[in-house]
């Protein structure tokens, strides 16, 4: 046994992290907004640059209230990077 704390969990997270930014991880963002609201076209989809205008585009085409676009959005994005 050691007096160093545990590393484990923080490259867990690290790792996590990494992985939310591959290319396919991001497709796959992509591909579960474009699932669960399907009046965005694949150029639109391609085009979300951030968890901000996910909102925002769901106010625009959906007409929802914003705390409740941010919601939604929130709940489908989960913390991973466009």
């Amino acid at each position: 046994m050691t007096d160093q704390p545990s590393t484990a969990t923080t490259n867990a997270v690290a790792t996590a992290r990494m992985t939310d930014r591959t290319p396919e991880a991001k497709k796959q963002l992509r591909a579960d907004i474009g699932s669960t609201w399907t009046r965005f076209s694949t150029q639109e989809l391609t085009d979300l640059k951030d968890n901000d205008d996910l909102v925002s585009q769901l106010v625009a085409k959906y007409g929802l209230q914003k705390d409740i676009a941010a919601r939604d959005a929130e709940a489908i994005v989960k913390g991973r990077s466009f």
